[in-house]
């Protein structure tokens, strides 16, 4: 044994040579050995590095970043609990230091605490591709669906009218017992009114927003009033389903950040609560929509809209 030999009188590099070992790994164990008998020395080998290491997130940190998401994901008005949103709270709250974004997230895997797995993401075309001028971001669009066959707690049907702007991403989400073409033409007033006119208004081919099949050459109301702001139509041609990633996103949101989350026994109840979460959202994205492109403003009290093309 090399710790023997060097005991014994031999020089440190021949027991080097016989062990074909470097001179540094003989003097590490017969340093590690010094002064001790060899049978009561623990020779197993050591990882480098501290024994601690100095940069690792303690155990106290940890258990609020889990005991954080936890309170979130019961209590966050916007549904959100991810690294990013815990990341957020605890700069809210002041507190010090701060893990980054990727440490919670290190913290959230190591504790089984997420829950979907990683999927291959491969990069998107640019928003808006469809249309030269709104790709540019020159021009805004507002993409608008519906919800449908969703029940209160006693049975009573009702239907949800959404909305979603392409580059600001503003949304609208408006729970309603009928959802006919009235319907989406008062809350396309209503939302134009208070955000200014689009350059484009999307629509699938829904007959609510269409308009009936059964008359030639008819329009019908919704893309007459599109038409009389001055506000161009554009129907998603059916199966092509990239063009409504936006509505179709912020559809599954609503339903998974409130309709899901709670129950709801009145309308009003659940209109209150759609309206509070749609205000988190917008506030959530305010920078987005400062710099969206600028809308057009709407008619003022004293013009008229003229439902005719």
């Amino acid at each position: 044994m090399m710790v023997q030999a060097v005991r014994g009188g031999e020089s440190v590099r021949s027991v080097a040579r016989r062990f074909a070992v470097s001179p540094a790994t003989v003097l590490k164990w017969v340093s590690r050995c010094e002064g001790r008998r060899l049978d009561r020395v623990n020779f197993e080998d050591r990882p480098r590095g501290a024994k601690v290491v100095w940069n690792r997130t303690a155990v106290a940190d940890e258990r609020r970043v889990l005991e954080l998401r936890q309170h979130l994901r019961n209590n966050s008005l916007l549904g959100e609990f991810g690294a990013k949103a815990i990341h957020s709270e605890l700069s809210t709250r002041g507190c010090h230091p701060v893990p980054s974004v990727a440490t919670i997230n290190r913290i959230l895997k190591r504790h089984g605490a997420q829950d979907v797995s990683r999927r291959q993401r491969r990069p998107a075309p640019p928003t808006g591709w469809y249309l030269p001028r709104l790709a540019a971001r020159e021009v805004e669009l507002d993409s608008f669906d519906l919800i449908e066959d969703l029940a209160l707690r006693g049975g009573q049907q009702f239907g949800v009218f959404t909305a979603v702007a392409i580059h600001g991403r503003q949304v609208d989400a408006w729970p309603e017992v009928e959802l006919t073409a009235s319907t989406v033409v008062r809350r396309l007033i209503e939302r134009w009114s208070q955000l200014g006119l689009p350059a484009y208004a999307q629509f699938d081919n829904d007959t609510r927003f269409q308009g009936a099949h059964q008359f030639v050459d008819s329009v019908g109301r919704v893309s007459r009033l599109c038409l009389s702001l001055g506000v161009v139509p554009v129907f998603a041609p059916p199966l092509e389903h990239g063009l409504q990633n936006a509505i179709e996103g912020f559809n599954a949101l609503w339903q998974a950040k409130v309709w899901q989350r709670f129950e709801f026994g009145t309308l009003l109840r659940l209109l209150s609560h759609s309206s509070r979460y749609v205000h988190a959202h917008r506030a959530r994205h305010a920078l987005r929509i400062e710099h969206a492109p600028p809308r057009r403003p709407f008619p003022g009290a004293g013009g008229s809209i003229s439902m005719h093309p």
